[in-house]
């Protein structure tokens, strides 16, 4: 590759090329020298594609693969199923498309949990919840909005650690443990309706009370 003029392509082909060296070197600035090098990338292309380096390296890894399962759901008949079963596709999705580079997202880990990268772990998770939510159709901007993501961004995160560690055929045991967390997940909303007529029932009695002046 001698000069290429589109710098989103650029990213994408370093990108690619380092996903080969993570599995060695972690997400580190040693592989991402190294993807560069192999496309022929010089060091000052290098410094257009990724200004903050590995940071912006794992950045457009995560939301490469948003836009990947958005897709898919973009073309899926998602308005024939129950609100589950999309939550289910997307989370499926998201990692069924990321096997290849399992060994990557495993050395993720060890790059999320320093410190100074706690918020590029967040972003990554919210990115991703976020882009399930409104790939299946979800448009709310009250209180639900971020209640929402937040119960699926534990149910997110809680199958991609089963899922990185799950060695069954097929990865039957993270899609039965993801069955079980949405089935918990979705009694949520069960549970705070019901609370929330029972809230309504004491109140209207208590004012039944104050109205006859007791």
């Amino acid at each position: 590759m001698q000069n290429v003029p589109d710098l989103e392509q650029l990213r994408l082909e370093i990108l690619e090329a380092s996903l080969r060296h993570v599995p060695f070197d972690g997400w580190t600035e040693h592989a991402l020298s190294l993807g560069a090098k192999e496309v022929g990338a010089n060091a000052v292309q290098l410094a257009h594609a990724f200004p903050r380096g590995v940071r912006d390296l794992f950045r457009v890894y995560t939301m490469e693969a948003d836009l990947k399962m958005a897709a898919v759901l973009e073309e899926s008949d998602l308005e024939n199923m129950r609100i589950r079963d999309k939550i289910v596709l997307a989370v499926r999705t998201r990692l069924e498309q990321n096997v290849e580079h399992r060994e990557a997202s495993r050395r993720a880990m060890a790059y999320l949990l320093q410190p100074a990268h706690t918020g590029e772990a967040v972003s990554a998770a919210w990115r991703t919840v976020d882009t399930i939510w409104y790939s299946i159709g979800d448009r709310s901007s009250d209180f639900n909005f971020y209640s929402k993501r937040g119960l699926l961004a534990a149910v997110y995160i809680s199958t991609f650690f089963t899922w990185l560690n799950d060695d069954s055929k097929g990865f039957t045991k993270t899609w039965s443990f993801l069955d079980r967390r949405i089935a918990d997940v979705m009694k949520v909303p069960k549970i705070r309706s019901q609370a929330e007529k029972a809230f309504s029932r004491i109140a209207a009695v208590g004012r039944q009370f104050l109205n006859r002046g007791v």
